[in-house]
């Protein structure tokens, strides 16, 4: 009864859409983490690379955001859209380089932490993102919204605490020079990283929402965000002498399996949900939604791949679902949704009639 109530909130779900994205983003990234556990058949590495795999979603998920687009549009809309609103490519290099960077920091950190410890303080971006968005949007969350973040912060870091972490909490510290001075550029740098995930997605929604890309489809950023994400993905591998190494045959051989090419589907599919949820609802129900997800990740390993539930579990489920019945009494209201389709087929005849004058006659 209370779910169903939630669900019929128009403060927080609008329109049926905005509730589709939502439960379709949950699905996606849930999945997203159950596809990669398996693609590891039980291992701690990964049979394949992922270098490659990170780059083929992108090139998919250009593709896809480009058929999205022409589904409803001539080729000529398409070519005026990316041709009149070119700045925003200069735009989306922000949010792709934050994501690149992010991606990169995600290895170091992992190896400076363990996994447990690095995702509770992963789920300080929850706190981050209200703070963030605060600043970009100018809108002041209520008490009582930030009292559902803190809770719902709290129930992510429950989930991800064990015995082993608890000890190492409680434990004896190291308090030599050397350790200190290494634990405190780890911690910048995982502080660096939640950072840049918590400014990629603010500053991407205040793009797909603000006057610069209320006019844009948002196919076509979807487009600006891929050509930008390749372009950095590209540089840093250039960087890191492994650029050949991600497109050699070995590499491609690896990901002709069934697992690693849904996961490159998914990761596709995810990245253009994103931005449909970002413009039908905000950064701050997508905090909500990773929670969600978190929660939805560790009951289903437990039932596809036997990893055990713990009372942790269990209660960072109780304390999760509170947060949420609390933020859906006073839900960030959305702004009224922005048509995204604007006029591209009356540009579609200026353009092609510049591109025909220009062309010399035979």
């Amino acid at each position: 009864m209370i779910f169903k109530a939630i669900l019929a909130n128009k403060d927080l779900f609008p329109t049926r859409l905005s509730l589709v994205v939502f439960v379709g983003y949950v699905g996606l990234f849930t999945a997203q983490g159950l596809l990669v556990t398996a693609s590891r058949n039980g291992n701690t590495t990964y049979p394949y690379n992922t270098t490659t795999v990170v780059l083929l979603t992108e090139v998919l998920k250009l593709a896809l955001s480009t058929l999205i687009f022409l589904k409803d549009h001539t080729f000529w809309s398409f070519i005026s859209e990316v041709y009149d609103n070119k700045s925003m490519l200069v735009l989306y290099m922000v949010p792709a380089f934050l994501y690149c960077l992010y991606n990169n920091l995600s290895f170091t950190n992992l190896a400076a932490f363990d996994p447990t410890s690095y995702y509770i303080f992963m789920q300080i971006r929850l706190l981050f993102t209200g703070v963030v968005f605060q600043i970009m949007f100018k809108r002041y969350l209520s008490g009582m919204q930030w009292y559902s973040l803190c809770l719902v912060t709290l129930g992510c870091v429950v989930q991800k605490l064990d015995y082993a972490t608890i000890s190492k909490l409680f434990g004896p510290v190291d308090l030599s020079i050397q350790n200190v001075f290494y634990n405190s550029i780890s911690f910048l740098l995982i502080v660096v990283q939640l950072s840049c995930s918590v400014c990629a997605g603010v500053y991407n929604e205040y793009l797909i929402k603000g006057n610069s890309g209320k006019n844009v489809h948002l196919m076509v950023q979807n487009v600006y965000m891929c050509l930008d994400s390749i372009f950095w993905n590209t540089v840093v591998l250039s960087y890191q002498g492994q650029l050949i190494t991600a497109f050699s045959m070995p590499s491609l051989a690896s990901i002709a399996q069934t697992l690693v090419i849904l996961i490159i589907v998914n990761n596709a599919c995810a990245g253009i949900i994103t931005s449909m949820f970002l413009m039908n609802l905000n950064s701050i129900a997508k905090a909500f939604a990773s929670a969600i997800e978190i929660v939805f990740t560790a009951m289903l390993s437990y039932l596809l791949f036997d990893i055990p539930i713990y009372i942790n579990t269990v209660i960072s489920v109780m304390i999760s679902s509170y947060a949420i019945v609390v933020y859906a009494k006073n839900p960030v209201k959305n702004p009224p949704v922005k048509s995204y389709l604007p006029n591209a087929d009356k540009r579609d005849t200026s353009l092609k009639e510049k591109l025909l004058e220009n062309t010399p006659s035979v």
